[in-house]
């Protein structure tokens, strides 16, 4: 009798492990073929953002043509897989018959230089304010706080503008204006960030053992913020970029004949409707390169945030 309860005991509770099986079980392949579906794209981005630092490191070698140089004799060749083209231009030539192809790989170079500069100066700038208004708050974390609405409430395109303008533009003053003016996203986040870090209790034991501020600051609330400043970091790579094409495009920018992608693109505004390669291959090169970006970020957020690493 005993034997008989007991098999039906373990029959019952194979028969409910089964059942919790089957529920567990597809949530489980969903979240996983979610994630990798998620580090798929992420791999995606890391492909053309690599394709972007090997164009702009090793682009004097791998260009085929020199990017000043002009052949009246080629101008406004079509790209190789339309009527006319041939493939000695793969990506056609411009209005002064310069290879594209040789343009877009060196303007590259220009990109990836003022979005990583401009980010580097906004960090240095947004986490530094954000740390002090996060962990000492009163009247510090006031002023900061007005300082950051204020230049959100700004139009940055007009901001950007009036620095150029005074500070003249060059790829040096670029990398200024667009670092002055994006910081402030870094400040709210490491902020926020500060104040939920300076409640815990190993802050706590630090101010306890009479730790400088300087020292809790920098080597115990900050690295914990490093994750989320990494991922933010990289998103920003990719608006910095798009910005200073921008403001290369309404000739604020890099100025010609250097090669860079928003100049090329007002270059080839007139010929819009007849050529339409000379605006269309640079823009869908900034296209290419943030997309890369923002799919690198997301897989990194994916990966360093502990929240989705336990769902």
């Amino acid at each position: 009798m005993t034997h008989g309860k007991e098999e039906m005991s373990i029959s019952f509770e194979n028969t409910e492990l089964d059942r919790l099986s089957e529920d567990v079980v597809p949530s489980k392949f969903n979240l996983i073929f979610r994630k990798m579906w998620h580090l798929r794209l992420g791999v995606v981005g890391a492909v053309l953002l690599s394709c972007l630092i090997i164009s702009a490191v090793f682009c004097p070698v791998l260009a085929p043509y020199d990017p000043f140089k002009q052949n009246i004799m080629k101008r406004l060749d079509p790209p190789v897989w339309l009527k006319g083209g041939s493939f000695d231009h793969l990506l056609g030539t411009d209005h002064l018959g310069r290879d594209i192809l040789t343009r877009i790989m060196y303007g590259s170079r220009i990109s990836l230089v003022v979005g990583v500069a401009a980010v580097m100066l906004q960090v240095l700038i947004g986490v530094v304010l954000g740390l002090l208004a996060g962990y000492y708050g009163g009247k510090i974390d006031s002023v900061i706080s007005f300082m950051v609405n204020a230049m959100m409430g700004f139009p940055f395109i007009l901001l950007a503008m009036s620095l150029v303008a005074v500070l003249g533009p060059s790829l040096q003053n670029i990398i200024i204006a667009l670092g002055v003016t994006g910081w402030t996203v870094f400040t709210r986040v490491t902020r926020i960030e500060t104040m939920k870090q300076r409640e815990q209790e190993y802050v706590l034991a630090a101010t306890s053992l009479a730790f400088t501020t300087r020292r809790i600051l920098l080597r115990h609330v900050l690295p914990n913020l490093v994750p989320s400043l990494t991922v933010l970091a990289t998103v920003e790579v990719a608006r910095a970029i798009i910005r200073e094409s921008l403001l290369s495009f309404l000739g604020l920018g890099i100025q010609p004949p250097t090669p860079s992608w928003g100049t090329m693109l007002a270059e080839g505004r007139d010929y819009m409707l007849m050529q339409w390669w000379l605006a269309a291959l640079p823009g869908a090169a900034i296209f290419i390169s943030a997309l890369g970006i923002n799919l690198l970020g997301d897989a990194l957020r994916d990966v360093m945030d502990p929240h989705l690493r336990k769902s």
